[in-house]
């Protein structure tokens, strides 16, 4: 047991040391796993003297962090600034909309309340910046025109095809299916994340494991879209890419290493063909980059520096660089962006081309008559060797990564390997890096889903070496978090979904709940007492789904696919997949009995039948927002991704057989969208009557 100096040491430094594991038992954190993560935080604690010290230089930090330049409050409330001016200062506030006005504190040391917005307050030589955040984010309904329950589609942007896509799904083919969706009535469309990747290592595609989640992937930008189908023509055949392009088209998985080669080959050239373009579009390119600021500036100087360190057989991680390029600001790294200018432009050109065209699927998303429109998804982190991880390298914590605890799909844990936010650094830097990740990823949607929320309150932190189940979790400040979010939300009149799935802390998702932040609930998890909830019995605080990326499509979870796979993989053995076979076949019955229960299944044991009325069900539920992927629409019996280890289940590379824009209107995934359609209808006329 933890106790004494020790026990002050973890309090002080944020760890948490005692939790509820999945299981609903109690845990208390191993010794051994307190001083592992005390020492990758900088905070050894080898003896008497050493934790004394460290102790010592946490409280410093803490205080340090508390001074920094962001001063978080809510909207329309008197704003508390006792600790840091007296009584009867005279400050000039300038509000975010450039009104300035003279303001006194007050006897009791507070601001007079304000609108929502960043506002600027100066005192003297002192100055903050006040984030006033409103009660809560925008709820479905706000933003819907007082339509309280609405439906979307999920997709997996890079499996989408179009004519032409050469083998990777694109902006105009996610632009074909927000058509089509919109045709049929939805209102969002959920889609994998689209975050800034490595073009020097095509070979990590994960898009849960990007450089930056701060820019976007170009290899998805249509760049036809921007620059007319005949630059792009006249490229491809200055490049003689035709063939290949044709062959990778066809392929039935994404060939991430070939699909980049070309893609940048085609970029290249049409970076170099764009002098020629039309001044309206170099002035635009010209006017992106001059305000992109250090986010897009710092990100292309570090894909040239990577690229140049690669093909010197130099390792293309910024950790093991010489010390002064390590610095983003130094004057060597100032030197070789003036040296390399035309390769950095490049990069800032093809950021350019992704930003224009998901602005572009975003209006049409609008114009359709969409409330929402895209939907993105926002991964828990990035890879600490990338872009953001350069820049903000006083926001993160190095040595350690994001992970979770052992639960009921991970017995031993999981290591995602991707770098957490430092609490303190946040603090200190006014949340930069937050702010700049929240605005990156709604700046062109009207909706995002923050996966693995629940690392707004508390992340399992594995240090590095170390097994995934001798982590510790590490506090974060939730308050701040949540209110950010809510005035980002209006700021950007945008939805914001959590992802809240696995081990969940106590209060959570009801706090998240007031704030107007959906949680998810998912079919196969809603089994409860050996059967699954009527549907007036769902929550309204969540939006409803059949399954997620991670998880088996409905089809695969009925006959088994994943077990079967998992065992393939060697993720478990012979004997827990006969026990999970077991297991299945006793799920599928309670979901076919509650479908029974509702009149939607007539007898069917038909897995297809079973899954039309799966999507029915959804749809009769309070749920704000019923999400369909793809997968369930079109009855795929394979899934996205597979987590956990082994590398044979191909992973973020499956395609559709069939062009986006044709994919709704086949006669299934139709007649399952017409029921959807028309249970969400019903449901809103039962909200009336009711």
């Amino acid at each position: 047991m933890i106790t004494g100096p020790l026990l002050e040491l973890a309090h002080e430094a944020g760890i948490i040391c005692d939790w509820t594991d999945a299981h609903g038992d109690p845990v208390s954190l191993e010794e051994d796993a307190l001083h592992a993560v005390l020492a990758a935080l900088g905070l050894p604690a080898d003896g008497p003297d050493q934790v004394a010290d460290s102790l010592r230089r946490a409280r410093q930090l803490r205080e340090e962090a508390d001074k920094g330049p962001l001063l978080i409050c809510a909207a329309g409330q008197p704003i508390d600034l006792h600790c840091r001016l007296v009584a009867g200062s005279q400050c000039e506030l300038i509000r975010e909309d450039g009104q300035r006005q003279q303001v006194e504190i007050d006897a009791l040391g507070r601001l007079p309340a304000q609108p929502y917005g960043y506002h600027q307050l100066r005192c003297g030589d002192q100055q903050w910046t006040l984030a006033c955040a409103p009660e809560a984010a925008m709820s479905v309904a706000e933003l819907a025109g007082g339509r309280p329950h609405i439906w979307g589609i999920g997709a997996q942007v890079y499996g989408l095809r179009r004519p032409g896509d050469g083998g990777l799904g694109d902006t105009a083919a996610l632009q074909d299916l927000a058509e089509a969706a919109a045709r049929k009535g939805a209102d969002a469309l959920a889609i994998s994340p689209l975050h800034a990747m490595f073009s020097a290592r095509p070979e990590q595609f994960s898009p849960y494991s990007p450089s930056s989640r701060s820019l976007f992937n170009i290899l998805h930008a249509a760049p036809a879209a921007v620059l007319g189908d005949e630059a792009v023509a006249r490229a491809m055949e200055h490049c003689h890419l035709q063939a290949e392009w044709q062959e990778l088209e066809e392929q039935e998985l994404v060939d991430w290493p070939a699909v980049a080669s070309l893609r940048l080959q085609l970029l290249r050239q049409l970076h170099a063909d764009f002098a020629q373009a039309a001044e309206a579009l170099q002035a635009d390119f010209r006017h992106f980059r001059s305000t992109g600021g250090d986010r897009l500036e710092l990100h292309c100087r570090h894909e040239a520096l990577q690229q140049h360190a690669l093909a010197e057989e130099r390792s293309g991680d910024w950790r093991d660089w010489p010390d002064a390029l390590r610095d983003p600001h130094s004057p060597e790294v100032e030197a070789f962006a003036w040296e390399q200018a035309q390769e950095v432009e490049f990069h800032a050109f093809c950021q350019w081309l992704i930003d224009r065209c998901l602005q572009r699927v975003q209006d049409r998303c609008r114009e359709t008559g969409m409330a929402i429109g895209l939907i993105a998804d926002m991964a828990i982190g990035a890879d600490m060797s990338g872009s953001f991880g350069w820049a903000h390298q006083g926001e993160l914590l190095s040595k350690v990564t994001i992970g979770a605890p052992p639960d009921l799909l991970n017995r031993d844990g999981q290591d995602w390997g991707v770098a957490a936010f430092s609490p303190l650094g946040l603090k200190r830097s006014g949340y930069r890096a937050f702010i700049e990740m929240l605005r990156a990823n709604l700046m062109h949607a009207g909706g995002i889903r923050i996966d693995h929320i629940m690392g707004l309150q508390r992340l399992w932190l594995v240090p590095e070496g170390s097994d995934a189940s001798k982590g510790a979790y590490l506090s974060y400040p939730l308050e701040d978090f949540l209110r950010l979010l809510a005035l980002e939300s209006w700021r950007h009149r945008a939805l914001i979904i959590g992802e809240d799935l696995g081990t969940v802390p106590e209060g959570l998702q009801d706090t998240l709940a007031r704030q107007n932040i959906l949680g998810m609930r998912v079919l196969l998890f809603e089994q409860q007492d050996d059967q699954i909830p009527a549907p007036d019995q769902w929550s309204g605080d969540a939006l409803a789904t059949t399954t997620t990326h991670d998880l088996p499509t409905l089809t695969g979870w009925q006959s088994g696919r994943d077990i079967a796979w998992r065992e393939h993989v060697g993720q478990s053995s012979s004997e827990q997949a006969e026990q999970d076979r077991q297991q299945r076949t006793e799920e599928v019955k309670i979901l076919r009995d509650a479908l029974h229960r509702e009149g939607l299944l007539q007898g069917a044991k038909d897995p297809q039948a079973q899954l039309d009325a799966s999507i029915e069900f959804l749809g009769t539920t309070p749920a704000p927002l019923v999400l369909i992927p793809l997968e369930d629409l079109v009855g795929a019996i394979e899934q996205p991704n597979l987590p956990g280890p082994g590398d044979t289940h191909p992973n973020w590379r499956r395609r559709w057989w069939q062009p986006a824009a044709e994919m709704l209107d086949a006669p299934i995934p139709a007649r399952r969208l017409q029921r959807l359609h028309e249970a969400r209808l019903n449901r809103e006329r039962k909200n009336l009557d009711g």
